[in-house]
């Protein structure tokens, strides 16, 4: 399974009471690929990151990761497969330091002494300890966060709180990346170093990755490939250059006036 690719949806339907939030999707991530996945509010998004991870269950359907079909594991046997996630709503230990935060991150995704050391919620060895902080510092580095590593998750603006919650999902080494909204709250400034750092795990860690993401100039100068959603449908999917030319796409998301080779599709963010 060396060549599977890292994630398939297969026709994956969910419903929450009488509504259907997927409705026969599919969607492919690719070795070595960063996938964007677009859509207004409430359009499913959120749902598939789910689904994926298996937070939600589908009605219908298949999700494979890796090759292994995974649509009947619980969430913490898919994480051991290397799936890291961040979430749109930040999700970080405020009370904790950006180390902590990150070391913490790194324990959790840990498979640790196996099935005997979860049950009993052994804590980590001194060797595996020593392992995340060393990892945890290198992460730091990577993401620009050196300077607050002593500073409390709880004290940091937004922006930052967004690079330490990709700091935690990296310092793991995912196989696969799954970004729930992460340039929400960034300054332009940010969301460039934002797309530079995922390019770099892209090309050189070999990280395949999955964004959903409201900021179009973000994805159409980030992704090799995009989907769009819509109430739970998919409408479109194409390389960036394919879905800026798609008539129902710019009606929808980019704006009608927007044209081909416009600079910044960002104008029209939904």
């Amino acid at each position: 399974m060396a060549d599977a690719a890292p994630l398939e949806v297969r026709g994956v339907s969910v419903r929450f009471g009488g509504v259907r939030a997927l409705d026969d999707v599919s969607v492919t991530v690719g070795g070595g690929q960063i996938v964007g996945l677009i859509g207004p509010n409430g359009a499913g998004k959120t749902t598939l990151f789910n689904a994926v991870t298996g937070n939600v269950k589908p009605v219908a359907g298949r999700v494979r990761l890796f090759g292994h079909d995974v649509t009947d594991w619980p969430p913490h046997k898919r994480a051991r497969l290397r799936v890291g996630r961040t979430f749109q709503r930040l999700e970080l230990f405020g009370s904790l330091t950006v180390k902590e935060n990150l070391v913490l991150g790194m324990e959790a995704q840990s498979t640790r002494g196996g099935l005997v050391s979860d049950i009993l919620a052994l804590p980590p060895t001194v060797e595996q300890r020593a392992e995340a902080i060393e990892r945890a510092d290198e992460v730091l580095g990577t993401v620009g966060l050196e300077e607050y590593a002593d500073t409390r998750a709880g004290e940091l603006p937004i922006g930052l709180s967004r690079m330490v919650e990709l700091g935690r999902a990296v310092c793991s080494d995912p196989y696969l990346l799954l970004l729930d909204e992460p340039s929400s709250g960034l300054s332009k400034e940010e969301s460039l170093r934002l797309a530079s750092l995922l390019r770099a795990a892209r090309d050189e860690e070999g990280e395949s990755i999955l964004v959903v993401e409201h900021d179009m100039s973000f994805v159409m100068d980030l992704c090799d490939y995009l989907y769009v959603l819509d109430f739970g449908k998919l409408t479109a999917e194409g390389t960036p250059e394919q879905i800026q030319r798609d008539p129902a796409v710019q009606a929808a998301y980019l704006g009608e006036e927007l044209e081909e080779g416009d600079a910044d599709p960002a104008a029209a963010r939904g």
